[in-house]
């Protein structure tokens, strides 16, 4: 949350373990695997040769429709899906011309081989390596999130879009104007808005038009776990994965937030709560030193002093008090939708629970006291295998199609 490059060194290399997946392909990851980040580690980073082999586009909007477990995709009537504008709105997606000083595009925090979120990072980072205060949350299935951002303060993907782009410490752009000024500039975008938007062209409406269409395409069900409660297919989860299940529902009381309906689940209230990771922050719990992984298997230990002495101030978070200013909404978020929740770590709004272990453990242990806490968090008194079989049941939320819509983005 700071803006130097130390910060940024430490947010990089801080031991985030990353993900083993057990149904993706190697497509899908972070620019190095580091699984086994020690002094042996040798790297697997993509080449840009291989990432070209293995684009391929699908039928997005087909996409939407053949999703086991996710409910029937609404689109606002004065939006309708196209394939031309879907294609537009993913070109703008991928376009650094879109920031300020065209360093910056939708998809360096939405990166689609690390779950359209950025897991190598607990928080983003914005405008001239200016650090953000929140974690950048998946697109995947966003289209079935009646809020949007961790404090809910838009409700639609045309508007959405915006926000990060006016941002100083985002995209940095100083009004709509310029951006629509930009683009009007480019003859092959005059052209292409021309096309998907006749006699209408470029405008603040259609820019946040096309963008949300490519985002509302990306949806992703079909899990194996969905096979299973929607589909008949009885075999597909193990013994530990069905009893994640149960403990899902029952003991751990997950459901009560994240919640499943009879036809199809979105994993999610659509409501904001108070778990105590904001009331944490916000009391300024500090550690006096910081572990850094300098190199592979090599750590040292930083003073915070030093740190504080080239940083800037860290932002509060208040979550939604933000946007309503009533002292009752401090330190509320947005529940996250569960799904391909394995591959879109690390969690919570500050990106400060690094694992699914982390998570469950915190959950476990009733959350962060604090006196606007939830009164749906408690002790659960989980055993070390309840909690691993809950962990399993999650992996098991992994979309079939996570290969086929990251392999479509890098088609871009």
């Amino acid at each position: 949350m700071v803006c130097t490059i130390i910060k940024k060194f430490i947010l990089f290399f801080y031991c985030f373990a990353f993900l083993s997946f057990s149904n993706a392909a190697d497509i899908f990851g972070a620019g190095d695997y580091r699984d086994e980040y020690n002094k042996e580690f040798k790297t697997k980073s993509l080449s840009l040769d291989y990432r070209e082999k293995n684009k391929k586009s699908i039928n997005l909007i087909e996409n939407t429709i053949k999703q086991i477990g996710l409910p029937p995709l609404i689109v606002p009537t004065n939006n309708p899906l196209t394939k031309g504008k879907v294609l537009l709105g993913k070109k703008l997606f991928f376009d650094k011309r879109l920031s300020i000083n065209n360093t910056l595009s939708c998809a360096m925090c939405h990166i689609p081989e690390q779950g359209f979120g950025s897991y190598e990072l607990k928080t983003s980072v914005g405008l001239e390596g200016r650090s953000l205060k929140r974690n950048a949350p998946t697109l995947f299935n966003i289209s079935y999130m009646d809020r949007l951002f961790h404090d809910s303060r838009e409700a639609s993907l045309e508007w959405q879009v915006w926000s990060p782009l006016l941002k100083k410490n985002e995209m940095g752009n100083p009004s709509f104007a310029s951006v629509v000024s930009r683009l009007k500039n480019d003859k092959d975008y005059v052209t292409d808005f021309d096309k998907v938007f006749p006699n209408e062209g470029i405008s603040v409406e259609n820019i946040g038009k096309a963008i949300a269409s490519y985002e509302r395409t990306l949806s992703s069900g079909s899990s194996r776990f969905d096979k299973w409660m929607y589909d008949g297919q009885k075999d597909v989860l193990t013994q530990d994965e069905v009893l994640g299940y149960k403990l899902f529902t029952g003991k751990a009381k997950c459901s009560s937030c994240h919640i499943l309906q009879k036809k199809f689940s979105t994993f999610t209230d659509q409501k904001l709560h108070n778990t105590g990771i904001g009331y944490k922050n916000s009391m300024n719990t500090k550690q006096d030193k910081y572990r850094v992984q300098i190199s592979p298997g090599e750590f040292t230990f930083i003073d915070s002093k030093i740190i504080d002495s080239v940083s800037r101030k860290q932002e509060n978070d208040l979550g939604l008090y933000e946007i309503t200013l009533d002292p009752k909404d401090r330190w509320k978020y947005r529940t996250p939708s569960l799904r391909n929740i394995a591959l879109t770590k690390p969690y919570m709004h500050d990106g400060s629970l690094l694992t699914l272990e982390d998570v469950i453990t915190f959950y476990n242990e009733g959350g962060f006291k604090n006196p606007l806490l939830s009164p749906l968090l408690s002790p659960l008194n989980l055993s070390d295998r309840e909690q691993m079989q809950l962990v399993k049941f999650l992996k098991s939320l992994t979309g079939e199609n996570i290969n086929e819509l990251v392999a479509d983005a890098f088609d871009h």
